[in-house]
């Protein structure tokens, strides 16, 4: 994973990780994590340096990682892996030394982060998601965090051919912290290909399809069926058509390797 130093106790807590499903998860929990992106947003404002990049895991990527090489190789460049599924925390505590404290949904920490950036006057940039999707989040993040700026945002639904021309316009908008929402493994190759063109963005988050649940577009499942591992299933009666298949195929290699590749 990379390392960037922000000072010697930030980089106490992102070396804190535990190897769940054969990748380096960080232990932080949803607060510590929200406030390492804090300080290193504000870090990277004294330098033109790379930017911190943060990605996720659930068994979606867990199962991709273990039959996918190269996208395996684009995770673990990152400088920091959540767990971004309960049943990954559940399992933890059975086959990890060091079990994680909690899920670090990335709907939950863009929250998180939005609270202190607010204080810290930092600001975000959201690309990602459909052209009314992408409005309607910035909008309803903003309303809900009436101080937390935008440096600007950018629908996920362009060409190759447009790709450094949007990446120039973030790089000189200098956002705090990039949210990527293209979905896996679009947006880690996204990331592979051009953070190094991003110097004087401070955070970089790959985030899924966070946007359509900001945005209201799709739903959380209630706290309970987070709270025990369930909100794939409930994902799955949401959207059977597009998820089933999926999970059928993933949930079991991601429970192999989290069974046998955790340490």
């Amino acid at each position: 994973m990379g390392t960037d130093e922000f000072g010697g106790e930030q980089q106490d807590r992102v070396d804190q990780t535990t190897i769940i499903g054969g990748l380096p998860i960080t232990l932080l929990d949803l607060e510590e994590s929200a406030r390492l992106f804090v300080e290193a947003a504000l870090s990277a404002r004294t330098g033109n340096r790379r930017p911190y990049y943060s990605t996720s895991a659930n068994g979606q990527v867990i199962a991709l990682a273990r039959s996918d090489e190269p996208f395996k190789a684009l995770l673990l460049v990152a400088d920091q892996i959540h767990a971004d599924g309960m049943p990954m925390v559940l399992l933890s505590r059975i086959f990890s030394r060091k079990a994680l404290k909690e899920r670090v949904a990335t709907t939950d920490l863009v929250r998180s982060v939005a609270a202190q950036a607010e204080q810290a006057g930092l600001s975000f940039y959201f690309l990602g998601g459909t052209p009314d999707v992408n409005r309607t989040a910035v909008a309803r993040l903003q309303e809900a965090y009436p101080k937390l700026r935008f440096a600007g945002a950018r629908d996920g639904y362009f060409t190759t051919d447009k790709e450094p021309a949007i990446v120039a316009e973030i790089a000189a908008l200098k956002p705090d912290i990039l949210w990527i929402g293209l979905g896996v493994p679009l947006e880690q190759q996204f990331v592979a290909r051009n953070i190094d063109k991003l110097t004087g963005v401070g955070v970089i988050k790959t985030s899924g399809g966070l946007f359509d649940f900001i945005s209201g577009k799709n739903s959380r499942a209630p706290a309970w069926m987070q709270n025990v591992g369930l909100e794939w299933l409930y994902r799955t009666i949401l959207e059977p058509r597009r998820l089933l298949s999926r999970y059928l195929k993933t949930n079991p290699i991601a429970l192999w390797q989290i069974m046998f590749n955790s340490r």
